[in-house]
């Protein structure tokens, strides 16, 4: 049952669903137009092979009847991107419709159904036909003139070879694109969204449109632009004929893309704003990706269809601030860099869409004991900052800002770090872009974004295909060999091991290092790459503004110039490989040294710049007379440090005359110890012996019965035995315990402290304690002599004391008490000289002047030391008497 009707109308470009029936539509109008299915009245074709459903299987896939899949393509051939008429003759209650269609615009045209019927490709309906209707009569005319000349169908027993041998899967999909070599092959597009080519399916994903999104009750709801993309794609590419490159095949999925004699459907599709490009699938595409992406850029650009509410990552930069070119200071991490533009401000730039080597937090507490340094123990971390250091430092690059990351706040419930907001850039030099390189050396990854992320590189391809081929290659991370291990003895601060490397160094004459950080002006930590360790460095024969400093209970006021000077010294060395001469080192095992970097001794030019004064220590120097002549150019020109230099005029100093006569009592004592507060420790000569016979019972006791390791708990006060950094056993006593792992201790016959793991004490044999043999070290202070209250002058005198008479036999004699030890006269043993003395007429320290009449003596010859040295201008009088104003500046005070 069904209803006739005489509807006539004129579609373009139908699409043939089988050999009998067709989807037209009409003009489109606004957006996509209604489609309607038109089948052909009277005739039939055999049926397609249909796949049987993947959720039913026991259900077996139908093959083709013969000679469809020929109907349907001789239809396809003849009205795929044509015009045609059609007439609506029966439409059933179902809504189905049956009619004839006619190749053109109107019914004179090609009678599809009779063209079928004469190519011998369908059979006529004969039960419906009726005698007086001319259309039916002919169809039948046309089916006895076929079966008469045997086409199609009526040919004898070549019906069997019409059947497709269809296959719906392969096997080994890998190896089936390979073996094809990225060649085109010929095929036809069965839907919009997947490709047919002998019989193989092809999925095509260098890109992502709108879908439609199936709801709970069946029905589909378009996203935005959905429709429209779809009718954009299939009106162009629907059921014609096309060549497909396949790809790649990651987990078993074909990736391909279809090429057409009038163009690239993708980059159309981008281009139009239809679709936006696929990150993963980008870097197997083998017809040029910088094409994608560019047709992706132009859509978002003219803000079109998906990208109406676009924003580039970089709207709200200036032209002058996206791209520009600077220096290279530093290298923070490896992927992030120091630069200095042109302005003179400096700016931390980021690599875009790029991770450093990192290692996971399991791996990174593995040893709790030791202190973690991502720099040598994150595998290729070391290899990837070298590889920048070298690159970039100090060079010109260009740089180009893709995004800015916004500032992230930690959480009270999240693990990630809060971070300062980036600044995100392609950096490039040479027309090397630096990212890719670091990628491609497999030192660095590509960061995977969400698909709507659009803050990303803007040559994010290429580094999704560098890193491919890092992981093809087996290469940096992605190798499966033995990860590098880089074993630095970072020696800043231990002084038994600097002192154990200061000779080596001393006898090396210039080494080459590499400076990895500035402190200040004169003080940098420096990476000795052939001894493979890490020292502090302090420049010889200069003094250099300090900058501010936490001191208990305040903060020390930086001086001025200090930031100018540190400044300078990072600009010029920062990172740089170097060559240094070590000269001494001070009492926290700093080394104490000249520093060359390119020709330039960097001491002569902090002093040149007016950025250092000379040290009187330089005097003992070669470059003496360099550093000499560069101070005075800048003193004349009054730059910087010396812009209110005024020369001060020397005060006389009245002496004081002798009235009464000192005990002088000397005795042999060993220095073996001197504290920071310039205070040291003794062992008697006399005793000396009982204490090595002690020590040596001792050892040989503890050798042949050793006491079990972590058994001691430690108490402050007790007396115990401590394993020092030798090896050796001596005795000590606890000072403090923060925890197992740190006990203070004093060893009581030298003198000298130490923090130990608890782990290295141990209970003191009663044959051993100090009632068979007191504590041999005695704590002494310098008499006659004022200790400065300045750290670094203060310390310039330890170090000086330490290099003249620790470890030395001296003679002692006591002066006078002191709060908590007498003050004595120290002489050196083999030239009488006294050593305090020695220091007065050095103008390393002023006098103490004491006021009892047995020393005046005394005093008066350190008066007298004094006046010569602050004549001469030595050290802290180099800049004349400056007692009356500003003692306190220079670390000293006054006595009233």
């Amino acid at each position: 049952p069904g209803c006739t009707t005489d509807t006539t109308q004129t579609v373009p470009r139908p699409l043939v669903l089988s050999g009998c029936a067709i989807i037209v539509r009409g003009q489109p109008r606004g957006g996509p137009p209604p489609e309607r299915q038109i089948n052909l009245s009277n005739i039939r074709t055999g049926a397609l092979a249909r796949r049987a459903p993947q959720s039913q299987p026991d259900q077996k896939d139908t093959p083709d009847e013969p000679y469809a899949f020929q109907a349907r393509e001789f239809l396809r051939k003849m009205l795929i991107g044509k015009e045609v008429c059609f007439t609506v003759e029966v439409k059933t209650v179902l809504g189905r419709e049956y009619g004839m269609v006619y190749l053109g615009r109107d019914t004179t045209g090609e009678n599809i159904a009779e063209s079928l019927v004469k190519e011998g490709l369908a059979n006529v309906r004969r039960e419906g036909i009726r005698g007086n209707n001319p259309d039916q009569v002919r169809l039948c005319d046309l089916e006895d003139q076929a079966k008469a000349s045997k086409k199609g169908m009526w040919a004898e027993g070549g019906a069997t070879n019409t059947v497709r041998d269809l296959k719906y899967s392969i096997d080994n999909p890998r190896n089936f694109v390979d073996s094809l070599h990225q060649k085109p092959v010929n095929g036809m597009t069965h839907t919009h969204t997947h490709v047919r080519a002998v019989s193989l399916f092809s999925y095509w994903s260098l890109l992502k449109c709108p879908t439609f999104k199936r709801e709970m009750d069946g029905t589909e709801t378009p996203e935005p632009f959905a429709a429209e993309a779809k009718f954009f794609t299939e009106s162009r590419l629907l059921q014609r004929d096309v060549q497909i490159i396949l790809e790649s095949c990651p987990n078993q999925v074909i990736l391909g893309t279809i090429l057409h004699p009038n163009g690239n459907i993708t980059e159309l599709l981008l281009k139009e704003g239809f679709a936006r490009c696929v990150d993963w699938s980008m870097a197997v595409y083998t017809q040029g990706a910088e094409k994608l992406r560019a047709a992706e850029k132009s859509a978002k650009e003219r803000k079109v269809r998906i990208w109406k509410d676009y924003v580039a990552p970089t709207a709200n930069l200036d032209q002058k601030d996206r791209q520009f070119v600077a220096k290279v200071m530093q290298v923070v991490n490896a992927d992030a860099i120091v630069v200095k533009l042109n302005s003179g401000e400096y700016k931390t730039i980021h690599l875009s869409s790029i991770r450093p080597p990192r290692i996971e937090g399991e791996e990174k507490n593995k040893d709790k004991d030791k202190r973690f340094r991502p720099l040598y123990d994150i595998p290729y971390m070391f290899e990837a900052r070298e590889f920048m250091r070298k690159k970039l430092i100090g060079k010109k690059v260009n740089v180009t800002v893709d995004y800015i990351r916004a500032a992230t706040t930690a959480s009270e419930t999240s693990s990630v770090p809060a971070f300062a907001e980036r600044t995100c850039a392609t950096v490039s030099i040479g027309g090397i872009n630096i990212a890719e390189a670091l990628v491609s050396k497999g030192l660095a990854t590509v960061i995977r974004y969400r698909q709507d992320d659009d803050q990303r590189s803007s040559h994010y391809d290429e580094l999704l295909a560098a890193e491919a081929r890092a992981i093809k290659n087996g290469k940096g991370l992605h190798s499966k060999k033995e990860v590098p291990i880089h074993r630095v003895a970072d020696i800043s601060g231990e002084t038994q091991k600097a002192k154990q490397f200061l000779p080596f160094l001393q006898r090396a004459g210039r080494s080459e290092a590499v400076v990895e950080y500035v402190f200040s002006g004169s003080r940098l930590k420096l990476y000795m790459p052939k001894e493979t360790c890490l020292i502090t460095f302090l420049l010889a024969g200069i003094e250099c503004p300090r900058g501010s400093r936490n001191i208990p209970g305040n903060t020390q006021v930086a001086e001025p110039f200090s930031d100018e000077a540190m400044a300078f010294t990072k600009e010029l060395v920062l990172q740089r490989e170097v060559e240094v001469e070590v000269e001494s080192m001070d009492k926290a095992g700093n080394f104490i040294g000249w520093l060359h970097i390119e020709g330039v001794n960097l001491s002569v030019a902090l002093v040149e710049n007016a950025l250092s004064k000379v040290h009187f220590t330089a005097e003992r120097s070669s470059y003496y007379k360099t550093l000499a002549s560069g101070e005075e150019a800048a003193r004349l020109r009054k730059e910087k440090i010396w812009a209110n230099y005024e020369e001060k005029p020397v005060e006389e100093v009245v002496h004081v005359s002798e009235e009464k006569e000192r005990t002088a009592n000397y005795r042999a004592v060993y220095v073996t110890e001197i504290t920071d507060a310039m205070h040291f420790y003794t062992q008697d000569v006399e005793t000396g012996t009982q204490l090595e016979n002690l020590m040596e019972t001792m050892r040989s006791e503890i050798a042949s019965q050793p006491p079990v390791e972590g058994s001691y708990a430690a108490r402050r006060g007790d007396y115990c035995i401590a394993k020092f950094a030798d090896g050796e056993w001596y005795r000590a006593r606890v000072e403090k315990v923060e925890s197992p792992a740190k006990v203070h201790v004093f060893y009581i016959d030298y003198g000298n402290r130490e923090v130990v793991p608890s782990t290295r004490l141990a209970v003191i044999p009663p044959a051993f304690s100090t009632r068979t043999l007191a504590a041999q070290a005695t704590e002494y202070a310098f008499a006659y002599i004022q200790v400065p209250q300045d750290e670094d002058v203060r310390a310039e005198v330890v170090d000086n004391l330490v290099r003249d008479i620790q470890n030395t036999q001296c003679l002692l004699n006591v002066e006078y008490s002191g709060a908590s030890c007498p003050h004595v006269t120290l002489q050196f043993a083999d030239s009488k000289d006294d050593v305090g003395l020695n220091l007065v007429k050095e103008g390393m320290v002023m006098v103490e002047v004491r006021k009892e009449k047995h020393l005046q003596k005394m005093v008066t010859e350190y008066l007298n030391g004094q006046d010569s040295a602050k004549s001469a201008r030595l050290n802290i009088w180099r800049y004349g008497d400056f007692r009356d104003d500003d003692a306190d500046e220079f670390g000293y005070k006054l006595k009233k």
